[in-house]
C-alpha cells in the first residue's frame, strides 16, 4: 500500500438489497463516483478527488450504481475478504504436521519445490515481500495472484489489527467493509439482476459481456451504452415479474424459462437387453428360477438340463468297475462343475444396459436462470481419492500424470477437491505431486480451451491420431507445440527429483556436520570422537522433511512417521476467473483458469498399530476430506488409473441425481486397461468378468465394488441405511411443534438431525462409532443433505430444493486444517467402529468387495455406469508372474470372505436372492482349483493306467457329451451377443481361468486356510508398474520370466499329460490288442488340457533365446521323477528281455 493512494472507504448501498421490488423510477437510485484499480475493485472518489484529476476526462473515473454484478473484470470482494483471504493464503503456504501425543504444527513454507511455481492458488506461489521491516514473509494475493491491501503478510495484518489498527507499511486505518458485498445467496442461490430501462423493451442489440477496448481491458463505456445500461450474463436480460405493468404477459419478454416451467426429464434410462437375445439366455436356466416364458427356446431348456440331469444320472449309475477310483473321482468333480457353473450364471438372468443424458443434468444444475443468473452450478461437491504407497514400485511420474487428468476434469470447480494418499510418507511423492500442481497451472486452461481427451498428457501426448482432427482453432498448433515443450521439461524435472533431493539432503547433511564439528572444536570435545549427525532428509526450503528418510531413522520410518497435510491447491474462488495472455505463454483469455482443491495427505504411522493397508488410508481420506471439503460424493481411483473421460463425473452424477437416485450407494465404471499385448495372452482386460457379470447383477441389486473407478456416497460409507422416505417424514413431523401445519414435501427436503439419520444411534454415542471429533460429527448431515436429488418433480419423495447448492464453500482456516490432522493419527480409530462398520472395511486382503457387500446387504444398491467413451483407463500387469500374484491376492481375499462374517450366507433380508448367489460365487469360486486339479490329472491317469472314466465309449456317453458341449457353445455365443464379448476375449478368459485355477488360486485355499485356521498372516507385495528395463519395446514385461513357486502346479500338470500321451501313444502301437478307444478318450482330454495351457507355455519359455536356465532344469527334474514313479507303480511283466527289473533301493 502507498501512501498517495486514495483513503480505504466502503462501497455500500443506501439502498441495501432492494432490487427485489424495485421501481420504475431510476431518481431513487444512488449514485456514487467510483474508480477501478488495477486489481479489479472500486474504490470510492470524493468529489475533490476528481476535480483534481488531471485525466479526469479519460474515461477512467465513471458513473456507477450502487450494486455492479460481477463481470469479467469485476470480481467482488466480500466485506472480510482480507481476513480470510489472510487466512486462506497461511494454510495453503503451510505443511501441517501432527499426531499421537504431539502438538499440531504448521510450518509456513516460502518454497514448495526447486523450480518457480506461479499459480496463485499453490503454495509457495511467488509475490511481493512484506513491507514490514525485518519480515520476510509474502503480501497477501488475491485468486488472480495480485497483491492485495494491506501491503504486508498475514502475521503483520493480523498483529496490526490486535494492536493499532494501522497499516504497518502507510499508517492507515483498516476498514472493516472495504470491499464491495458478494451476492447474497441465502434465498436459494438467486442473484440479483439490474432492472432494464424505464419502460423499455429487451434491447435485441445487446452485445456479449466479453467486450474489451483497444489495451485488453474491459470497456464499461461501451457495455453500457450498448445494453443501455442494464447488466447481464452474455446478452441474456431477464426483468424483474410485472416489472412492465400488468399487461397479461408473462414479464420475462424473450428472457429464459425457470426450471420450474421446464418439462421435467430424467437423467439416466435403463433399456433391456433384446428379448431376441436374453429370452433365450433365460430359458436355460427356467427350473432354477420361476421365470415363465413360451417360444422355441424351450427346445433348448428341455435339452440342457434334461440332458445335464440324465448325463449325470447315468454316470452314477454306471459306474467302471475296472478303475472304480477313477470314475469317482471323475464324478465329484463333475458334480462340483455343475454346482459352480449354476452358481456363476444365475445371478445373469436380468442384465441391463443403462444410459445418461449429460444435456438434462446441464439443464437442471448448470444453466442460468432467471433465479441464477451467472449461472453458478447446484451440482454437489465430489471428493477424488488417489492412493499410492512405494515411489519405486509406483513411479511418480504415473501418479503425477493421474492428478493432473483429476484437476482437468470437466466439472464445477469449486465443487470438486483431489485428495492423495501417500502411505510411505515419501518427499519424492511430495515433491512430484507439487510439481505436478505447477504444471496444472498451463496444463488445465490447455485443456478447457480446447477440449482436449484424454486429459492425462502421457497419454495425449502419446496418441498415435491426428491432433488435429475436430479442432478448429487458428492458434491450436501453436499452443500444443509449447504445452509438449512444457510437458517434457517437467517429465525431467519429475525423473530428476530423487537425485535432487539426494543431492540437496547431502549438502544439508554436510553442512550440518560441519556445524557439528565446528561446535566439538569451540567446546573442546575429543575430535577422535564419531560425529552425530543424522542423515536427514531435507525439503527445498531448508528444513527436515517430517515423513520418511532415505536414512531410515526413529519418528522417519516407513512405518514410524507423524502425519502430514498440506493443501498445494486452496480451494477456488466461487465464480469463473478468466486468464490472460500477458503472463502466459498461452493465450488464456477466455479460459477459466481456476484449479480445483488439491491436498497431500500422509497419515501417522507409529510401531505397534495395525495401520490395515489400503483400507486405513482410505478412512483418513475419507476423515480429512469430511472436515476440509466434505464433498457429499467420494470417487476414489488407483494412483495407474486416470480419467480417459473427463466428463465422467457428470455421468456418475446423472444416477445419483435422479428421481430413485436417494438409495444410490455407488456407481461401479468398468475397469479398461491400456498397455495390454495385443493377443491379451493372460486375460487382462478381463471383458467376461466386466460387461458380462457386472452388466447382469446392474440389473438385480447392483454390482460389486472391484477397488478402483468407484463413485460412493459418502453417507452410505459412514454405515447407515438408504433413507426410508416414509419414516424419514414421521420423525421429522414429530419434531416439529406444528405438525399439523407442515406439509410432507417441506419436511422431505429440510436437513435431518444426526437422530434422524438411524433411529438406532443415540446422538450421545456419535463419538463411539465416528470418533472424538466434533467437526467430523457435524458433516455428516450436511453430506447427506447436499446428496440428495433435486426435489424438482413431485415424483421425488426425497430431495433438496434446488438452488440449495449455490453458495460458495466456507474458506479453509487453520484450526480447521489443525482438525483434519487430528482425525488421521494413528490413535483416531481406536474403540471405534471404523473398518467395522464405517467406511473401508478392514479384516480382508479384498476389502473393495467386503465394502461394497455391508452396503449392499443394508438395503442399498449400486449402479454399473458403462460409458460410450471409457470413463477411466489403467494399466495391469502383463507379465506372467505379477498377473498370477495378482489373482493371488484377489482369490485369498475370497477365502477369507468364505470364513468370515461377511459370508453371504449369513446376508439380512434386505440382501436380494440372486444378489445373495452372486456374492456366495465370490467367496466359493477358489475352492474350484481343487476339483480343477484333480480334473486336469484324470486324462493322464487314465493313459498311463489304460483305463479310462467309464467303462467304454458308448453311444449314449457320447451323445450326452456331444449334447452337453453343443449347448456350451450356444450358451457362450448368447452371453458375447449381449454383453458384447468379443470370441477370443471369451477363449482367453477360459484359458486363463484353467491357468489361475491350477496355480493362484489353489494356493489361495491353502493360504485361506492357514490363516484362518492357524492365523498366520499372508503378506502381499505391490504389483510393479514397470518392472522391464527395455524402453523400446512397451511389451518387454511380457516376456519377463520371474520365478514362482505358483508356477509349479500348472508345470507339473502340463509335463505329466505329456508324457501320459507318449506313453499311452507307444503303449498301444506296441500292444497286442490296441485299445485305440481308450487311447483316444483319454488323448482328447489331455489336449483340453494343454491346449488351455497354452499361454502359460508360452509365457514360461520367454523371449527366444531368453528361457531360463531354471526352467529346463525343473521340466527334466519333473519327467525323469514322474517317469520312475510310474515304473515303481506299474513295473513291465517279465523283464528276462530288457535285461532286468529296476528296483528302488
Amino acid at each position: 500500500m502507498s501512501s498517495n493512494q486514495p483513503p480505504k472507504k466502503s462501497l455500500r448501498s443506501s439502498g441495501g438489497s432492494s432490487n427485489n421490488g424495485r421501481n420504475n423510477n431510476s431518481a431513487s437510485q444512488t449514485v456514487k463516483f467510483a474508480r477501478r484499480t488495477s486489481s479489479g475493485r472500486y474504490v470510492n472518489l470524493s468529489k475533490e478527488d476528481i476535480d483534481m484529476s488531471a485525466d479526469s476526462s479519460s474515461g477512467d473515473y465513471m458513473n456507477y450504481t450502487v450494486h455492479i454484478p460481477p463481470t469479467p473484470d469485476n470480481q467482488p470482494m466480500d466485506s472480510s475478504s482480507v481476513a480470510m483471504k489472510a487466512e486462506e493464503q497461511y494454510v495453503s503456504n503451510s505443511l501441517f504436521t501432527g499426531g499421537f501425543n504431539s502438538v499440531t504444527r504448521a510450518h509456513l513454507m516460502d518454497k514448495v519445490i526447486d523450480s518457480e511455481v506461479s499459480h496463485p492458488q499453490m503454495a509457495g506461489a511467488k509475490g511481493s515481500a512484506c513491507c514490514v521491516p525485518a519480515c520476510d514473509g509474502k503480501v497477501m494475493k488475491d485468486e488472480r495472484g495480485a497483491d492485495v491491501i494491506p501491503c504486508e503478510c498475514r502475521d503483520c495484518f493480523l498483529d496490526a489489527q490486535k494492536e493499532t489498527g494501522l497499516c504497518p507499511g502507510c499508517k492507515e486505518p483498516y476498514k472493516i467493509g472495504e470491499y464491495e458485498d458478494d451476492a447474497d445467496y441465502s434465498n436459494g442461490g438467486a442473484l440479483q439482476s439490474l432492472p432494464g430501462p424505464n419502460g423499455s423493451e429487451r434491447d435485441p442489440n445487446n452485445m456479449s459481456v466479453m467486450k474489451r477496448n483497444q489495451n485488453g481491458e474491459f470497456d464499461h463505456n461501451r457495455w453500457l451504452f450498448e445494453t443501455k445500461g442494464t447488466y447481464g450474463v452474455g446478452n441474456a436480460y431477464w426483468p424483474q415479474d410485472d416489472m412492465y405493468g400488468d399487461d397479461g404477459s408473462d414479464g420475462r419478454q424473450g428472457g429464459l424459462m425457470d426450471l420450474s416451467e421446464k418439462p421435467w426429464k430424467p437423467l439416466s434410462r435403463q433399456t433391456p437387453i433384446a428379448s431376441s437375445i436374453l429370452s433365450p439366455y433365460r430359458y436355460i436356466y427356467i427350473h432354477i428360477y420361476i421365470y415363465i416364458y413360451r417360444g422355441p427356446s424351450m427346445l433348448l431348456i428341455l435339452i440342457r438340463f434334461v440332458v445335464l440331469g440324465f448325463f449325470l444320472h447315468w454316470r452314477i449309475m454306471n459306474p467302471n468297475e475296472d478303475a472304480v477310483w477313477l470314475w469317482l473321482m471323475s464324478v465329484i468333480c463333475e458334480i462340483w462343475f455343475a454346482f459352480s457353473w449354476l452358481l456363476d450364471q444365475i445371478p445373469k438372468l436380468t442384465p441391463c444396459n443403462r444410459s445418461t443424458d449429460l444435456d438434462a443434468l446441464h439443464e437442471k444444475f448448470d444453466r442460468p436462470s432467471p433465479s441464477n443468473p451467472t449461472g453458478r452450478s447446484d451440482l454437489p461437491g465430489c471428493d477424488i481419492f488417489v492412493s499410492t504407497a512405494d515411489p519405486e514400485k509406483e513411479p511418480p511420474l504415473v501418479t503425477a500424470n493421474t492428478i493432473l487428468s483429476i484437476l482437468a476434469v470437466d466439472y464445477p470447480v469449486e465443487k470438486l477437491a483431489c485428495y492423495i494418499s501417500d502411505d510411505g510418507g515419501a518427499l519424492l511423492t511430495f515433491e512430484a505431486m507439487a510439481e505436478a500442481a505447477s504444471f496444472a497451472d498451463l496444463w488445465v486452461p490447455f485443456c478447457r480451451k480446447h477440449n482436449i481427451e484424454p486429459r492425462n498428457p502421457e497419454t495425449y501426448f502419446s496418441l498415435k491420431v491426428d491432433p488435429t482432427k475436430n479442432k478448429s482453432r487458428p492458434d491450436f498448433v501453436k499452443d500444443r507445440r509449447r504445452v509438449k515443450r512444457e510437458y517434457d521439461e517437467f517429465k525431467v524435472r519429475i525423473n530428476g527429483l530423487p537425485d535432487s533431493i539426494r543431492r540437496r539432503s547431502d549438502a544439508f547433511n554436510a553442512r550440518e556436520e560441519m556445524k557439528m564439528m565446528k561446535h566439538m572444536k569451540e567446546t573442546g570435545v575429543d575430535p577422535s570422537e564419531p560425529l552425530k549427525v543424522v542423515k536427514a532428509t531435507w525439503m527445498a526450503d531448508g528444513t527436515h522433511w517430517p515423513g520418511t528418510w532415505a536414512a531410515a531413522s526413529s519418528q522417519h520410518a516407513k512405518g514410524d512417521h507423524t502425519g502430514i497435510l498440506q493443501v498445494m491447491l486452496k480451494p477456488p474462488s466461487p465464480d469463473p476467473l478468466m486468464g490472460s495472455g500477458d503472463d502466459k505463454i498461452i493465450d488464456f483469455s477466455e479460459v477459466d483458469t481456476r484449479l480445483p482443491m488439491f491436498v497431500y495427505m500422509s497419515r501417522e504411522k507409529r510401531p505397534g498399530y495395525d495401520h490395515n493397508k489400503k483400507a486405513g488410508a482410505m478412512n483418513a481420506l475419507v476423515r480429512s476430506s469430511a472436515i476440509l471439503s466434505n464433498g457429499p460424493f467420494i470417487l476414489n481411483l488407483d494412483c495407474d488409473h486416470y480419467f480417459y473421460n473427463c466428463k465422467a463425473v457428470r455421468e456418475g452424477m446423472c444416477f445419483m441425481m435422479d428421481r430413485g437416485g436417494e438409495d444410490i450407494c455407488y456407481i461401479q465404471f468398468p475397469q479398461r486397461f491400456e498397455g495390454i499385448d495385443p493377443s491379451d495372452r493372460y486375460a487382462n482386460h478381463n471383458t467376461v468378468f466386466f460387461d458380462g457379470n457386472m452388466r447382469a447383477l446392474d440389473g438385480v441389486q447392483g454390482p460389486f465394488y472391484v477397488g478402483t473407478g468407484c463413485m460412493f456416497r459418502r453417507f452410505a460409507l459412514y454405515g447407515f441405511e438408504p433413507p426410508q422416505v416414509e419414516k424419514t417424514k414421521d420423525n421429522s413431523n414429530q419434531n416439529q411443534n406444528a405438525a399439523t401445519d407442515t406439509s410432507s414435501n417441506a419436511s422431505e427436503m429440510q436437513p435431518l438431525n444426526p437422530g434422524d439419520l438411524d433411529p438406532n444411534l443415540d446422538v450421545s454415542q456419535l463419538p463411539k462409532r465416528f470418533g472424538n471429533s466434533t467437526m467430523l460429527s457435524e458433516s455428516i448431515a450436511v453430506a447427506e443433505y447436499h446428496g440428495r436429488p433435486l426435489a424438482d418433480h413431485p415424483a421425488v419423495k426425497y430431495g433438496r430444493p434446488p438452488g440449495a447448492l449455490r453458495a460458495p464453500r466456507e474458506p479453509l482456516d487453520a484450526m480447521t486444517v489443525a482438525e483434519a490432522v487430528s482425525v488421521i493419527s494413528c490413535w483416531y480409530e481406536d474403540k471405534t467402529e471404523w473398518g467395522d462398520r464405517v467406511g473401508w472395511i478392514y479384516g480382508s486382503v479384498t476389502e473393495d468387495v467386503v465394502t461394497g457387500y455391508r452396503m449392499h446387504n443394508r438395503g442399498w444398491r449400486s449402479v454399473y455406469c458403462i460409458t460410450k467413451r471409457d470413463a477411466f483407463r489403467g494399466s495391469a500387469p502383463i507379465n506372467l508372474t505379477d498377473r498370477l500374484h495378482q489373482v493371488l491376492r484377489w482369490a485369498t481375499g475370497s477365502v477369507e470372505i468364505f470364513f468370515s462374517k461377511n459370508n453371504a450366507f449369513l446376508a439380512g433380508r434386505k440382501l436380494k436372492f440372486l444378489q445373495r448367489l452372486g456374492y456366495l460365487n465370490v467367496g466359493i469360486y477358489p475352492f474350484t482349483s481343487i476339483f480343477l486339479v484333480v480334473y486336469c490329472f484324470l486324462p493322464a491317469l487314465s493313459l498311463l493306467s489304460g483305463f479310462f472314466i467309464v467303462q467304454a465309449l458308448n453311444i449314449a456317453f457320447l451323445v450326452y457329451l456331444l449334447a452337453i458341449t453343443v449347448c456350451l457353445i450356444l450358451l457362450a455365443i448368447l452371453e458375447v451377443r449381449w454383453a458384447g464379448v468379443g470370441l477370443e476375449e471369451w477363449w482367453r478368459n477360459e484359458q486363463f481361468w484353467l491357468i489361475a485355477g491350477t496355480s493362484a488360486h489353489l494356493a489361495a485355499v491353502v493360504q485361506g486356510l492357514l490363516k484362518v485356521i492357524a492365523g498366520i498372516e499372508i503378506s502381499f507385495t505391490l504389483t510393479s508398474k514397470s518392472a522391464s528395463e527395455d524402453n523400446d519395446d512397451i511389451y518387454a514385461d511380457l516376456y519377463l520370466v520371474k520365478w514362482t513357486s505358483l508356477m509349479l502346479p500348472p508345470i507339473i500338470i502340463g509335463m505329466v499329460n505329456i508324457i501320459s500321451i507318449v506313453v499311452a501313444f507307444m503303449r498301444t502301437i506296441f500292444a497286442t490288442i490296441p485299445q485305440w478307444n481308450r487311447f483316444i478318450g483319454g488323448a482328447f482330454f489331455s489336449l483340453w488340457v494343454l491346449v488351455h495351457l497354452y499361454p502359460f507355455a508360452k509365457g514360461l519359455m520367454g523371449r527366444r533365446r531368453k528361457t531360463p536356465t531354471i526352467v529346463y532344469v525343473w521340466s527334466g527334474l519333473i519327467a525323469i521323477t514322474l517317469s520312475l514313479l510310474w515304473m515303481a507303480i506299474s513295473p513291465p511283466a517279465g523283464g528276462g528281455a530288457g535285461g532286468g527289473n529296476f528296483q528302488f533301493p
